[in-house]
Formats: C-alpha cells, sequence, structure tokens
C-alpha cells in the first residue's frame, strides 16, 4: 500500500471511531446522588445589568493576510526541457546576400584554412564599417581523397568595396536541403558526415555533390571544442 492509500485508511478509521463517539447516548444521573439543596430567598433585589456595551470580536485575519503569507517567495520556474538536435530535419534554404572568398585547401590543415578565410573577411568588413547579417558559412565544392575546394560566406545587407584576391559578391545557396547539428571540434566532423551519410541510405535519399557548413559559434572567438554547427545537405 501506498503512503496515499495508507493515509486515507488512517483518516476513514479516525472518522469512524468520532462517529461512535456522537452516537453514544450521555450516562444516567446515579439515584443515590442527593439533590442540591433549594436556593432560600434574598429579601435583596438582584443588580440591574450592566449598560457598558459588550466590544465587538476582534477581526479575524485570513492567512493571506499574515505579513509572513505576504513575504513567502514565488516558487522557482521549471527549468526548459533540453530538447535534442535536429538530426535530418527537412530545411529550405532562403538565398541570402554574402561576401566571399573562394579557396583550396587540404585535409591535415582544413580547419587552419577556413579560419584564415574568416580573417580575411571579417578584416574587410571591420575596414569598409560594413556588419554581418548572419553567421558565416562554409560552402564545399568539390572534395577528394586529398583535400577539397570551398567557399568562405559572411551574409551582409550592403554591397561591400574593396574586395581582395578571390572576393566577391554573391547569394548564398537555396533550396530544399536537410538539416544536421554538430557540437565539438571540428576535428571530430567526420563522425558526423559518417552519421548523415548512414541517414541518406536509410532513408535512401540523394544529395547533390554540394553541402554547407553554418557556424553558429564564431569560429574566431570560440574554443575548438565547443563550436555548433549546422550542417546542410541540399537534396536533388
Amino acid at each position: 500500500m501506498n503512503r496515499i492509500n495508507t493515509l486515507r485508511a488512517a483518516l476513514v478509521a479516525l472518522l469512524a471511531l468520532a462517529a461512535i463517539a456522537l452516537a453514544s447516548p450521555a450516562p444516567a444521573q446515579s439515584p443515590s446522588a442527593s439533590p442540591a439543596p433549594a436556593a432560600s430567598p434574598s429579601p435583596t433585589p438582584a443588580p440591574a445589568p450592566s449598560a457598558t456595551p459588550v466590544p465587538p470580536p476582534a477581526e479575524t485575519k485570513s492567512p493571506a493576510d499574515s505579513p509572513a503569507a505576504a513575504q513567502t517567495p514565488a516558487p522557482a520556474p521549471a527549468a526548459p526541457v533540453q530538447t535534442a538536435d535536429p538530426f535530418g530535419e527537412p530545411f529550405t534554404l532562403e538565398p541570402k546576400k554574402v561576401v566571399m572568398l573562394k579557396g583550396t585547401a587540404n585535409w591535415d590543415s582544413a580547419f587552419d584554412a577556413l579560419i584564415e578565410a574568416f580573417k580575411q573577411l571579417t578584416a574587410l568588413l571591420d575596414k569598409d564599417s560594413v556588419k554581418a547579417s548572419g553567421n558565416p558559412m562554409i560552402v564545399y565544392t568539390s572534395t577528394d581523397d586529398t583535400g577539397f575546394t570551398f567557399i568562405a560566406e559572411i551574409p551582409v545587407d550592403q554591397d561591400v568595396r574593396n574586395l581582395g584576391k578571390n572576393m566577391s559578391m554573391g547569394n548564398s545557396p537555396d533550396g530544399k536541403a536537410l538539416k544536421f547539428v554538430h557540437r565539438g571540434s571540428y576535428d571530430n566532423m567526420d563522425n558526423t558526415y559518417e552519421a548523415i551519410t548512414n541517414h541518406l541510405d536509410d532513408k535512401k535519399l540523394e544529395a547533390k555533390d554540394t553541402f554547407i557548413e553554418e557556424y553558429i559559434t564564431d569560429p574566431l572567438k570560440t574554443a575548438e571544442d565547443k563550436l555548433v554547427i549546422n550542417v546542410y545537405v541540399p537534396l536533388k
């Protein structure tokens, strides 16, 4: 029997005992008891009742009016429930105006090459006093066993002047895609892409020859093992 049922059984027993006590008649007076003597008449008349008014009963306050109840702190709000990151969530990419830099890199120094590209684009925006309007992105245009080609992009709301070598203005990729989330270092991206490949095989989906990484955390200021990256896989 759980605690609630135990408390209920005890309460029922107490109520039954109280009912029995109320139903029992009062004990009869013993016949051997001596009757009380009759009061002798008094020649002095009884005094008149006092005319002093009786004060009204004190006001009863509810528990909510007491200082202790008023000062009771409200309970803390419940902590939000953390949901799982999207993995293979259908997503529609909207085109954005971006300043871009084309580059190439080998896999051994991949992250350093991407960081250098973001540094060049950021320095250009700072020089022209242009603020980014979105998260930096990497668009992989081709890959092989030794390296890859890519386009580093930063969304902006206006054209940027004084573009450097391999820089240009353009639009980010658009269209139907699947969204995945990677948390951790760039070196561990292989595990994420392996899981993405397995997901595409299981769902019998065919991807285009490109994919996009959106850096939710600033890669220039965030420790590499604390990165959060959205991976978008455009579908054919």
